[in-house]
Parts: C-alpha cells; structure tokens; sequence
C-alpha cells in the first residue's frame, strides 16, 4: 500500500547550507596546549533557539561545569539547518577544548539521510566528550478521538493525518517508518517544531503527532492528549504502562540523544578533563532534579561509545528507509 510522502520542506535547510562554507574537512584552527587549559571562558553552543529541550539541557549542564572548571560557560545558540549551522562552525573553531556543542543524535543519523551529501555532518569530524540523555518520542492523540490505544486507531479504520515537526526529525521518521508498517493510511502534514504539532493536535487540525516526551507530558497529565505508544527500545520510565512500538510489533526504533561535541583533534587531556568536569555535573542534586523534571533518561557514556551508538543508528535507519521506499524530501 502506498501512502502519501511528505511536503517537500528542506528549503530550510538548502538555504542554511548556504552559510555552511566553514567545511568541516578543513580542519581546524589549532590552540593553545593541553596544559593551559581551561584558558578563559568555554562557548557551549546549541543549534537550536532558546527555550527549546537542548537549550535547556545545555544551561542545566553549564553553571556546574562552570563552577567545576572555575572558568564561565556561557550558552551561545546558533539555530539553523536543525543544528548543521552550529556543527559546522565548531568544526572550523580552535581545538583547544574553549568551545563546545550540545549535539543532537538526529543530525548524524537521520538529517544526514535528508541533506546533499556536502551538507552531511559526521561524527568523524568531532572529538565527543561525553554522551548526555535520552529524550523519547511519543504518538499522541487528541482525547476527543475516543483512541486510547493504537489498536483503537486501527480499528478504526479512518485514514490518519499525522503532523511531524520537521524534515530530518526522529519524529517525522518515527510516523514515516510507523505509517508504513501497517494498514493505515497515513497523511504527513509537517511543521516546524513540537510546540505547532502540538498546538495542531489540540486544535484537531491533526489526528496524532510524534513528539518528545517532555513537550507532550503536561497535555497528558491534564488528560487533553492520549499517549498511543513510545518509540524508544524500552519502555518509558515516565509512561511505563504505554506499550513501545517494538513491543507492538512495528520495527520503528527511533529516540533522541545528545551529547557534547569538540572540534577534531582536541588532546585527549582536554576531553578527559571536559569528562571528568561533565561527570560531576550530571551527579549534582540540582541537575539529577532538571533530569527527572524534564523526564529525560540518562545516556551518560563515553564518547566512543556514543560514535558507535549513533552511526549504527544511521545505517539502521538508512536500511529501513531502503526496505519501505520511504521518501523524506531530501537530497539523495
């Protein structure tokens, strides 16, 4: 069965390209040595615009670092090209550990299956430091549907229009991947960001969306919004009686991780020292609150195992865009 692609949105993302003339394959600048650091204050950079979940877990990590460091950690966002932007200026800055990144798993491995392959950003350009936490996404209904189950939307038998927050997103792969896989006819109606694909679905402009957990959970709690199923590999910690789609049968393994990223070729006694300084702030009583707070999992691994999770992720997610001919309006 065939269903409806997408509304080709990667405009967006053509046109921050266009600014990307910082290649990452150029190397970097070069810096000071291991043993001045830290040498002043240290950008923390997000690709993303203030306010959202990665602004917010990057201010959670930076006054603790800071006041670890003994150095300011200042926040810095960058947005542009779902965080490309961001991640190709930290390729070109010095390497010498004063500048940071928030990272987002999404980039590597699902917005480098949408974008030309000279916009594609690849772990191999990055030292990574530490991985931070694990965001799920969810599908959500509106409760007036009567759904509170995916069952019950199936057996209903209506064709779905499902909004997605964005081209290259977990959450427009969860549903491309979902809608897929089973008998519903599924209709794409995209958006840029959760906060409209929420407001779309409270409005009954839509009939589900996939969003991060932390954007939906205050609908859900007040009862406006029905959680249908998860897409991580287990089952959520905060929805632990809403079933995952893997427990459903539907091969759709999609979550959100990020991690903290430094130029190529940063010495490795800068990275330990940046690890050692991250993990005392993921074990500060007011970070652990932020955590639980915003209902995010822990990933605190180290940065080898966070390349191997996430480029394991790209082919898994490149395979299953291969098997059922999905198209997500990008460059190919």
């Amino acid at each position: 069965m065939k269903h409806p692609r997408l509304v080709r949105g990667v405009a967006a993302l053509s046109t921050a390209s266009v600014a990307l003339s910082l290649s990452a394959c150029g190397g970097n600048l070069g810096g000071s040595s291991a043993e001045d650091f830290p040498n002043g204050a240290i950008n923390l950079t997000v690709g993303q615009d203030a306010g959202g979940s990665t602004d917010l877990i990057a201010r959670a990590l930076a006054e603790p670092v800071s006041d670890d460091l003994g150095v300011p950690v200042p926040v810095m966002n960058k947005p542009g090209a779902n965080g490309a932007l961001a991640a190709q200026t930290l390729a070109g800055e010095n390497a010498d550990g004063q500048n940071l990144m928030v990272i987002n798993a999404s980039l590597i491995a699902i917005t480098s299956l949408v974008v030309g392959e000279d916009e594609v950003v690849s772990l191999d350009d990055y030292e990574i430091v530490t991985g931070i936490s694990q965001d799920d996404y969810v599908l959500v209904a509106n409760a007036d549907s009567g759904w509170e189950s995916f069952e019950d939307l199936e057996a209903s038998g209506e064709a779905v229009d499902y909004a997605t927050t964005g081209v290259g997103t977990g959450s427009q792969l969860s549903q491309e991947l979902l809608f897929n896989q089973t008998e519903v006819d599924g209709n794409d109606v995209p958006f840029d960001g959760g906060s409209p694909a929420l407001t779309a679905l409270l409005g009954n402009q839509v009939d589900v969306t996939s969003i991060q957990l932390g954007e939906a959970y205050p609908q859900i709690q007040a009862g406006e919004i029905v959680p249908l199923m998860v897409f991580s590999s287990e089952r959520n910690q905060y929805l632990e009686d809403v079933p995952t789609a893997t427990e459903l049968e539907y091969d759709v393994p999609v979550a959100q991780y990020r991690a903290i990223a430094a130029p190529k070729d940063t010495p490795q006694e800068t990275i330990d020292a940046l690890k050692e300084a991250f993990d005392a702030a993921f074990e500060t009583e007011a970070y652990q609150d932020f955590n639980t707070n915003a209902l995010l999992t822990p990933y605190q691994v180290d940065g080898d195992e966070v390349v191997a999770d996430w480029n394991e992720q790209r082919e898994t997610y490149e395979a299953l865009i291969a098997e059922y001919g999905i198209d997500m309006g990008g460059e190919s």
